[in-house]
């Protein structure tokens, strides 16, 4: 299942080895004092570790000590690595700035997204990338997605019945999903089913995208086999999915910031028994992640009066239980990869020290960085080339239904009732022009986009669910300002105003995401985010919103490049144009 953590025979023998004092182990734990769910209580002992396996726990020392590092952790707290169950890796970072990131505040392992390699990457080299990664201290695995999430007419190509097949077979993808386009499902695709049956034939699970999901719907996705869902956002949520027969995953994220209300909920309607729960932040925008990942979410879970033994069991066991990974992670035992946190005391989920694969991510609060660089030319990854010209011809407007944002995710149908044939819109009201034009230049959609913000001149971006670019704003020669800039810096997100940049984040990875290191995309995001709520942007999460505008899995209109969607209905309702 793990890829490289199928250790060679070798290397197995060198583990016996030193079990049997014949070989010294690279590091030894020692006086440590570690949760271990299967006992469900803490343990003392020591703990033998060679490269990246746990090789003994228990009383006994190690006889040969030559070469080995020796760290005493008397009066502190071990727990295994946390896990982060639902990640998605390119929302502006990439896995690798990611995963070096969080690692330090102790998420070792990250199950993620494989949507942006079926969209961005060639599928050989795709495959190349999710390997080369295991090289890494933190462990990755990938879902296989059934479907796209938004309207393309490469879709059948891109996940071709072959695809789907190397996808859900490939040791690295531990589970289909997340089920976003489950309504086909329902509705009778049996190609969907197949899909579905053949992931559950490897022994992998199925996550669901379920919200709102009445008992019903919950009932027949269960029967379709679904294991999980992330989508509750109330605790009688978590109940109906509980008593459905699902692993729940409360989630906590820069759109859906719930954790709290749902603990609270959780412990008032008298469930005691977490082990069918974990945790997750559903791949939130790097602002989110300043002070680390799963290690927030087990301190709001202590604090709300969860028991701090079952919080860290959520952040570790529980997953690898439900992935049937335990005998890899999850747990501080023999055989396990040796990922671990070193805490102060037991209340306090953010680690001093963190091991990810034998290596330290950081010693008593100070960093290194056992991290390999990534060659992004490797998988055919660079900037993005658009060889083609933006013309005032492109910015001609006359739909008669235009997009409405309810919140910074769910879009409504409203009437364009103002005249849009200017060039230059009021500041005196929410609405912008809004395009999304081919990335190569074939096709165009163009509509307006109600409540994004009042005085946003020129806005373009690259960062879109397809790698398309959107095009907002209230000045045309702002919005061709701003696409001419992303042309220069290779793709991105470009802020104008006024015939001037006022920000941008060069996005060099296919025009998706950043290569810079996770603090720099930290502080890029920081400023968008301040400079859009100056002028009005007045939602959660811009960045959610560029991603959003073209997803179908949520209601109720989108743009897509197939043209204006409806998602109830699942209709085209105005098609995109050519150029």
């Amino acid at each position: 299942m793990l890829g490289r953590a199928f250790w060679k025979a070798h290397e197995i023998r060198d583990h016996i080895a030193v079990a049997s004092n014949k070989l010294a182990p690279t590091l030894w734990l020692k006086n440590a004092m570690f949760l271990h769910p299967y006992l469900n209580k803490w343990v003392g002992g020591n703990i033998w570790i060679y490269q990246d396996r746990i090789i003994y726990v228990g009383d006994k020392e190690p006889e040969i000590t030559e070469g080995t590092e020796i760290y005493d952790c008397s009066g502190q707290y071990l727990v295994p690595g946390y896990i982060e169950p639902h990640a998605h890796p390119f929302q502006l970072y990439n896995p690798h700035s990611l995963a070096k990131y969080v690692s330090q505040t102790g998420t070792t392992t990250l199950v993620c997204d494989n949507l942006l390699l079926l969209l961005q990457f060639n599928k050989k080299k795709a495959f190349s990338f999710i390997d080369d990664l295991q090289l890494h201290p933190v462990q990755f695995f990938w879902w296989a997605r059934y479907d796209l999430q938004t309207e393309m007419r490469e879709e059948n190509e891109m996940i071709a019945p072959d695809i789907m097949k190397q996808w859900i077979e490939h040791p690295l993808v531990i589970q289909g999903g997340e089920l976003t386009g489950w309504p086909r499902l329902l509705g009778g695709d049996d190609l969907y089913l197949q899909w579905i049956n053949e992931t559950k034939k490897m022994g992998k699970r199925i996550e669901g995208h379920f919200p709102g999901a009445s008992e019903a719907t919950l009932t027949k996705m269960k029967l379709c086999g679904i294991d999980s869902d992330h989508e509750a956002i109330t605790g009688e949520e978590v109940y109906r999915r509980l008593k459905s027969g699902y692993t729940v995953s409360l989630r906590h994220s820069s759109i859906r910031p719930d954790l709290e209300t749902l603990l609270t909920d959780i412990l008032q309607l008298g469930i005691k028994r977490f082990d069918e729960m974990f945790f997750t932040t559903d791949g939130s925008t790097p602002l989110f992640y300043q002070d680390g990942m799963i290690n927030k979410m087990i301190e709001i879970a202590i604090n709300q009066g969860v028991p701090a033994f079952e919080a860290y069991k959520m952040a570790t066991y529980n997953v690898a239980k439900y992935f049937q990974l335990d005998s890899y992670i999850g747990v501080i035992a023999p055989g396990r990869i040796a990922s671990i946190n070193i805490l102060e005391s037991k209340e306090n989920p953010h680690p001093v020290s963190v091991l990810a694969k034998g290596k330290w991510i950081k010693k008593e609060n100070e960093l290194s960085h056992p991290f390999p660089e990534v060659n992004w030319n490797k998988y055919g990854i660079k900037p993005l080339n658009l060889e083609w010209e933006l013309t005032m011809d492109d910015l001609q407007f006359s739909m008669p239904m235009g997009l409405k944002m309810r919140n910074a995710v769910i879009m409504e149908p409203y009437s364009i009732t103002l005249d849009n044939s200017i060039d230059e819109l009021s500041l005196d009201h929410d609405e912008s022009f809004l395009v999304l034009i081919d990335k190569n230049g074939k096709w165009r959609i163009n509509t307006m986009l109600k409540g994004f913000a009042k005085a946003v001149k020129g806005f373009a971006s690259s960062y879109s669910t397809t790698g398309d670019i959107l095009l907002i704003g209230k000045d045309k020669h702002d919005i061709l300002k701003a696409f001419q800039r992303l042309k220069e810096i290779g793709g991105g997100i470009v802020l104008t105003e006024n015939g001037e940049v006022l920000h941008e984040i060069p996005l060099h990875i296919n025009g998706v995401a950043s290569a810079k290191s996770f603090l720099e995309i930290m502080e890029e995001e920081k400023t968008l985010d301040r400079l859009m709520r100056e002028r009005g942007y007045p939602f959660l999460d811009v960045i959610y919103t560029l991603l959003f505008l073209s997803s179908t899995h949520l209601p109720y209109i989108r743009i897509t490049p197939d043209g204006i969607y409806d998602v109830m209905k699942k209709t085209v309702l105005f098609p995109s144009i050519m150029r």
